[in-house]
């Protein structure tokens, strides 16, 4: 396997000065394997990748934006991901020309850590301004998602439902806008639907729900500080869930 451990020059030197985005680092990771200088064993053209930690500091970026590259990669049919193993080259990629045909927006685990913190504000300041209807949408939301833990999309629905209505309860439109553009932005990126695949299961759902009802028994007492923390350690734990080693 060759070694990483150097920093960038040539070429992916000047496409890392000029795009420092996850599609521009998934362009470097392709060109390496184009190259022949990763994913490359006189097995075959299906051997493993460097591990994300080595990529992370070949390319001196965070391990998050390797994750979206790779994720980038896989939606492109570049490489596969096993998770609990690692990341595996799919076929001989120098015969293949690749188009790179992916939004050019925040990749979805940055907009998590977005919603992070800017949703953890907003379920303090709905502790403080709800109003029981709103509470009344909240526990109708609560509800659904317990009635369709085994459907995806309309516990996703209602999900979606329940953290609109938070903001909603704050009384400022500006902050549901904002949620609802978030929400909606990641769950049409294929990147998302992508990472989803790996690590979006029915346990996933079960303890979102019992997030959700923390974040729920705040409100409804109007402690904006336990609501603040419920939404981070929630929001947390869906990160750390997407974000868990390959290998």
């Amino acid at each position: 396997m060759a070694d990483l451990s150097h920093t960038p020059t040539g070429r992916a030197a000047d496409a890392d000065a000029a795009d420092r985005s996850y599609v521009g680092l998934a362009k470097q990771i392709y060109d390496l394997i184009a190259a022949g200088e990763v994913g490359r064993t006189p097995a075959g053209p299906r051997a493993r990748l460097p591990s994300e930690r080595t990529l992370a500091e070949r390319f001196g970026v965070s391990r998050t934006q390797v994750r979206e590259a790779i994720i980038a990669l896989e939606v492109q049919g570049v490489v596969e991901v096993r998770v609990g193993s690692g990341i595996y080259v799919a076929e001989a990629q120098e015969a293949r020309t690749i188009a790179f045909e992916l939004p050019r927006g925040p990749g979805p685990i940055e907009t998590l850590r977005a919603r992070d913190v800017i949703e953890s504000g907003i379920a303090a300041l709905a502790a403080t301004e709800r109003k029981d209807s709103d509470l009344d949408r909240l526990f109708a939301a609560l509800r659904a998602m317990r009635e369709n833990m085994d459907d995806k999309a309309a516990n996703e629905a209602a999900d979606r439902e329940f953290h609109l209505a938070i903001a909603s309860a704050t009384g400022n439109d500006m902050l549901r806008q904002v949620v609802s553009a978030m929400w909606d932005n990641s769950r049409a990126d294929p990147l998302w639907k992508k990472i989803e695949e790996h690590f979006h299961t029915p346990a996933l759902r079960a303890a979102s729900q019992e997030d959700h009802q923390r974040i729920f028994s705040a409100i409804m007492a109007r402690d904006a500080c336990a609501a603040r923390a419920a939404m981070q350690a929630h929001l947390a734990r869906v990160i750390g869930e997407f974000t868990q080693a390959w290998r």
